[in-house]
């Protein structure tokens, strides 16, 4: 079970301080600053007239007169604000004038990785409505593209959608076309992907069919994107180290929406979740969604720890990571005949050659043999031509590489899945095998071994969530399920940038790939959203929670999860493409509803009027008891500690599927607690009609400790509208007013 507390919170603010930079005290030093405003106003307007001149009414402030440098972002195409170096007497006074909702530090994001579609059950017989697909343009904000990548080759491609409003701003020696149909950058002269990332994603959402792609020969097939008729547009938010500035992805998201994309893929987060209101994905996913956008975000890499799940808000769509039933397996033969299995996406050939295994990497003072035996520093006299054992850190393979080893092996940390490319031929051994290998080591006074080629196999126990995958509760609202679904992350071949590295580390390899292989959230948030772009094919005017809906309702339970609340690991569940253009039933959520949504949250009149940019204010007191009614695809319960407890969730669903319709409700029924539905039957007689019911859970006496699960399900006889049911038990409540914990 989840244990989830006060004191827990309480580290977390503080660690908030030192992770996210935020000083304790004054720091007089200029920093760059992110001023949200809000919506634009609906009346004539020049933002960056208006943002000079708040920046002249604090101008004199210390002596350092703000106004007279260059703001380095204006946000004025699809919500208000500007980022700028401010001091932080300067950002205080900035604070209290009326038309701010937030001011905070641009900090540093970072980047969250062919047989994938036909595992989710979107194989290459699958139905596609290509005329409407071509119509469909994909935002990637990342870091940058390859354009001359065979998967974006606009061969076969019409004309460029008449809605398209964007721009080919790439730098010099880049070209787009007419299925690169944009690209601007924001932290460098090029949109040009120099690490791979921005590529993978890429391709992975919307990238061409590719028949006979591997890397180097392993993973053979053809390469795909969920919509792969659709159109990218490319915005390059990250650098050449894979850092992506709020400043830089707020520009981004500015651009796109304006620009006219229909889904926006981001596969990169902070470190720890943030408020709606000081987080750059929520406030450009905010106004994306204004504009009937859907934005996918990975969930993050910080699992299996609980609540490390960075991407939190409501109207974004999360994704956690899961295997494929792909799983490369390597073999290494020892001199003593025995032959070990393990884990590697390694492509060296083998030429029968068994070589020796290094007694030690280290034993002098520039290198002690305890950091050596990690390969946190390696003496290359003892390791030159030599095979090197570095413990549990594959990281060091590549810097052991640069001292002359020539291969490598390492111990599984917790379960073998993030598999990661080396520069020299590797493995990764579970523990009890790591343990035979050094006693091996130890027996023989000449011990060699033989690394073979990487190769295949069937796994059968996928899909399971990543360990690596970033886990629930959601730490800012708890009343919201996070991550909404999983999706296929780990080992995923798409395409790469010829010049970026192929290896874990920078290291002395000298390879070039068209094609590679990744693992990581970023690797599941494209997946999902070339699965938003294929049904947006089918339902062109559905809005972004409708999609959302379909995907998360029509998600397949999951076999097993490596967490213990597959909740908080999975969310819906695994995507299950197919079905999501049929769901039956969606659970559709306006722009007002997450509106009331912050106002039981706490946030004030002010701050709301400036969000909405429509005059939107907040009616009585918050009441956190009612954000448990946003009517969210997922029903999250928080009750106190050892009490009785009564909770009613009410959910509104419309009707999608067969006109004249009758549902019928089902609980999976789990001890301790009681679930009802009322009404049990809902009977339609016409489309996009709506019909409401409650949910009502009921018991006592549970402890901190417990969170329980179960499932309401609604079928028609075709149609199976699945949603999770979470209780979770909790003693503390966030306020966002004054950042408290009661």
């Amino acid at each position: 079970m989840v244990k989830h507390n006060s004191c827990a919170i309480c580290v977390y603010l503080i660690l908030s301080c030192m992770l996210f930079s935020l000083s304790c005290e004054a720091d007089e030093s200029p920093r760059l600053h992110i001023v949200y405003m809000g919506s634009l106003p609906k009346t004539p307007y020049s933002p960056t007239s208006h943002h000079l001149t708040m920046l002249q009414q604090v101008a004199v402030v210390d002596g350092n007169n703000i106004a007279t440098n260059s703001i380095l972002h204006s946000y004025k195409r699809s919500f208000n604000g500007f980022a700028a170096m401010l001091t932080e007497k300067q950002r205080q006074k900035l604070t209290h004038m009326e038309e701010v909702v937030s001011i905070f530090p641009s900090r540093t994001l970072q980047t969250h990785t062919t047989r994938s579609w036909d595992f989710i059950g979107l194989p290459l017989s699958t139905k596609e409505n290509i005329a409407a697909e071509t119509d469909v343009v994909i935002g990637v904000i990342d870091s940058g593209i390859w354009p001359e990548s065979e998967s974006f080759s606009d061969k076969g491609f019409g004309p460029i959608p008449k809605k398209w409003k964007g721009t080919c701003a790439g730098g010099k020696n880049f070209t787009c076309n007419k299925k690169i149909i944009g690209a601007r950058s924001y932290v460098e002269v090029s949109a040009r992907d120099n690490i791979g990332h921005g590529t993978h994603t890429s391709s992975i959402a919307a990238g061409n069919k590719v028949e006979n792609v591997s890397f180097y020969g392993l993973a053979q097939g053809t390469a795909r994107g969920g919509a792969p008729s659709a159109r990218v547009a490319a915005y390059k938010a990250c650098d050449a180290s894979g850092d992506c500035s709020d400043a830089s992805i707020l520009a981004a998201f500015d651009d796109a929406i304006a620009d006219g994309v229909d889904i926006i893929s981001i596969s990169l987060g902070p470190t720890w979740a943030r408020e709606f209101h000081e987080d750059a994905i929520s406030i450009g996913s905010f106004h994306a969604m204004e504009r009937g956008i859907l934005t996918v975000n990975s969930a993050g890499n910080a699992g299996p720890v609980a609540s490390s799940v960075d991407s939190v808000a409501p109207w974004l769509l999360t994704v956690a990571s899961s295997t494929i039933d792909r799983l490369f397996i390597d073999k290494v033969l020892l001199g003593n005949g025995k032959a070990l299995t393990g884990n590697s996406v390694n492509a060296f050939m083998s030429n029968g050659t068994k070589f020796p295994i290094a007694i030690q990497n280290g034993n002098s003072s520039e290198c002690p043999t305890d950091k050596g035996d990690l390969c946190l520093c390696v003496d290359s006299n003892l390791v030159n031509g030599k095979i090197v054992l570095c413990g549990n850190n594959i990281e060091g393979l590549d810097f052991a590489h640069v001292k002359g080893a020539i291969g490598g092996i390492t111990e599984a940390n917790g379960d073998i899945e993030k598999l990661l490319i080396t520069s020299l031929p590797s493995l990764v051994l579970n523990s009890h095998d790591f343990a035979y290998l050094k006693s091996y080591l130890n027996s023989t006074n000449d011990p060699r071994a033989e690394i073979l080629r990487s190769e295949t196999i069937l796994d059968h126990t996928a899909p399971l969530v990543a360990d690596f995958s970033s886990r629930g509760p959601n730490i800012i609202v708890q009343e919201i399920l996070k991550p909404d679904i999983t999706a296929p992350g780990v080992d995923i071949l798409a395409a790469y940038s010829p010049i970026a590295s192929l290896s874990s580390g920078i290291f002395n390899d000298q390879r070039s790939a068209k094609y590679s292989i990744l693992s990581g959230t970023s690797m599941a948030c494209p997946h999902v959203a070339g699965i938003a772009a294929y049904v947006k094919t089918f339902h062109p005017n559905w809005s972004p929670a409708a999609i959302k809906s379909a995907i998360m309702t029509s998600a397949k339970p999951m076999n097993g999860s490596k967490s213990e609340i597959g909740e908080y690991a999975h969310g819906s569940g695994h995507v299950n493409p197919t079905q999501a253009v049929d769901p039956g039933l969606v659970y559709d959520i306006g722009k007002d509803d997450y509106i009331q949504m912050l106002c039981n949250f706490g946030y004030d009149n002010a701050k709301i009027k400036n969000i909405s940019g429509d005059g939107a204010s907040c009616s009585g007191v918050p009441n956190r008891s009612l954000i448990s009614n946003l009517n969210y695809p997922a029903l999250v319960a928080v009750v106190q500690p050892n009490a009785s407890f009564n909770v009613g969730l009410k959910r509104t669903v419309t009707n999608v599927g067969s006109a004249t319709s009758n549902y019928s409700a089902t609980i999976l029924p789990i001890p301790q607690i009681n679930i009802t539905v009322e009404p049990m039957i809902l009977s339609f007689t016409s489309l996009n009609e709506k019909q409401s019911f409650v949910v009502t859970i009921t018991g006592e006496n549970l402890r901190t400790t417990d969170v329980l699960t179960s499932s309401l399900v609604w079928s028609d006889g075709t149609h199976n509208v699945r949603i999770p049911i979470v209780l979770t038990v909790s003693s503390f409540k966030k306020n966002v007013t004054n950042n408290t914990i009661q």
